[in-house]
């Protein structure tokens, strides 16, 4: 398995970037090698991929969900991956988004990208284009500020996110046999 850790600073407050990215059909603007987004429900999202020409659809399930804290996946078919991001607000202005990604490469063109670095660089270039897709807006395109425990809508906060600890969350666990959201 190859694990991804990137992190940028960016000039928008934390609730901004974080509602920012809960509208995960907005991906393919600035994720590169994903053509679209389909939103199921409120834990499950239809991914449609395309790098270095293969063609992949699958499923991927939202696991955890605190508003402008954190989010994390995995997916529920075709690629094996999973990952966390987490929001940190650095000012009122002003917050930090960290990705990490755990993935299985496929084939060889997979594993020796991912040997040398391509997947890292990948998602930097992701997260600097995030960056200047969030910063160049007057605002986000889009809220979803429910609470997502163990892949179900946690309704006990009513959306504030408070009081989940979620320190054991563990990306290379194995995924439940059932799923929700494509990620």
């Amino acid at each position: 398995m190859a694990t991804v850790d990137q992190t940028i600073e960016i000039d928008v407050p934390v609730s901004m970037a974080y509602n920012q990215w809960t509208q995960f059909e907005t991906f393919p603007e600035f994720m590169s090698g994903v053509d679209a987004v389909r939103q199921v429900d409120d834990t499950t999202l239809h991914f449609s991929t395309n790098t270095a020409g293969v063609h992949r659809e699958y499923d991927a399930r939202i696991l955890d969900q605190v508003p402008d804290s954190v989010i994390s996946w995995e997916s529920m078919d075709g690629p094996r991956n999973a990952g966390l991001v987490r929001f940190e607000p650095l000012g009122p202005d002003r917050s930090r988004v960290s990705v990490t990604i755990e993935w299985t490469p496929e084939g060889l063109a997979e594993k020796a990208g991912s040997a040398v670095g391509i997947d890292d660089a990948q998602v930097g270039a992701d997260l600097h284009k995030f960056k200047k897709f969030i910063e160049n807006r007057a605002g986000e395109t889009g809220a979803w500020r429910e609470t997502v425990t163990s892949g179900q809508v946690d309704d006990t906060f009513g959306g504030a996110g408070g009081g989940i600890g979620l320190d054991g969350i563990g990306l290379d666990e194995e995924p439940p046999p059932t799923g929700g959201r494509d990620f």
